[in-house]
């Protein structure tokens, strides 16, 4: 019943491949549908979810901690075995990539699907305090000690990343309590509709299956680890903190998902392995219509 469900998003992103492998409607359409979502709808939709959201419910504050707890111990754990299995920066970025970060368009959907808006408002509180500490991990696993890693470069790269300043300005207006006035809210609601269907047709038409041949054993410890090692985690993070609901399904969604398509973006800009790491998305992605489901149905609360 839970894959009957939830098969309308996995055909959006089945759907976004074809239509780009058909090149329709253009080869230049998906670059540039990708950049208005990732810089335009995508953060209406974080400030209007998170702008009435409760940031001071102690539920939503366990939430936020449990998330750190998570992405924290996945990076140190393999940090830890990078002290054994010595790799370059440029191979150990993608790795870390594949486990720590998520497809936000799919977690976002999925949620909306199971519990409505109240799931994209726990989850935009989520990604509040998640994207920006994957953003930093991620960074610091693609380059060596060196100028790059320097906080003053993190800084200045986290203030250009148009989610991390949707989420700052959202949780702003929360503390406040501003909201959105003057009928901005109303504004940022109707271009949000758009994000989610366009942004799943946008990864399915980054989805680059030639990629799949190589690094086979990569691909597969880290599929496990994201898709698999790290729902579980999530699910004994709930029981320790004591989450419940909405609160606790948004934690084992977005532990659950696949790996972010952006990351591909920020292995390419800091060279990294682009081929690994589009390996690592397309596999995860193409994995994940299995595992969500049986993730879901075994570890859900």
């Amino acid at each position: 019943m839970l894959f009957f469900t939830i098969w309308p998003l996995f055909a959006l992103i089945c759907l976004g491949y074809l239509l780009a492998r058909s090149g329709f409607p253009d080869p230049g359409f998906w670059p540039a549908a990708e950049r208005i979502n990732y810089f335009l709808l995508f953060p209406a939709l974080l400030v209007s979810s998170l702008a009435n959201a409760p940031v001071r419910d102690p539920q939503v504050l366990r939430l936020g901690g449990a998330a750190v707890a998570i992405i924290l111990f996945a990076a140190l754990a393999l940090a830890l075995m990078r002290r054994f299995l010595p790799m370059p920066a440029a191979r150990f970025g993608p790795l870390l990539q594949g486990t720590v970060r998520f497809n936000t368009y799919l977690g976002l959907a999925i949620l909306t699907t199971l519990v409505g808006p109240v799931g994209i408002e726990r989850a935009a509180l989520y990604l509040a305090i998640a994207v920006p500490l994957v953003n930093v991990l991620s960074i610091m696993a693609l380059t060596e000690a060196g100028q790059a890693r320097t906080p003053l470069s993190m800084f200045a790269t986290m203030a250009r990343n148009p989610l991390i300043l949707a989420c700052l300005g959202g949780i702003a207006l929360a503390l406040t309590g501003w909201g959105l006035p003057f009928g901005t809210g109303r504004f940022l609601d109707v271009l949000a509709q758009a994000s989610l269907p366009l942004g799943l047709l946008c990864v399915g038409a980054a989805l680059q299956p030639a990629t799949l041949h190589r690094d086979g054993l990569i691909l597969a410890a880290t599929g496990a680890l994201r898709l698999l090692f790290m729902p579980l985690l999530a699910a004994l993070m709930v029981r320790a903190v004591g989450l419940s609901g909405v609160e606790a399904l948004v934690l084992i969604v977005f532990s659950a998902i696949p790996t972010a398509p952006t990351s591909y973006v920020l292995t390419r800009q800091l060279n990294g392995d682009g081929t690994l790491m589009a390996g690592i998305i397309t596999s995860q992605t193409i994995a994940a219509i299995a595992t969500i489901p049986l993730v879901l149905w075994v570890l859900g609360p």
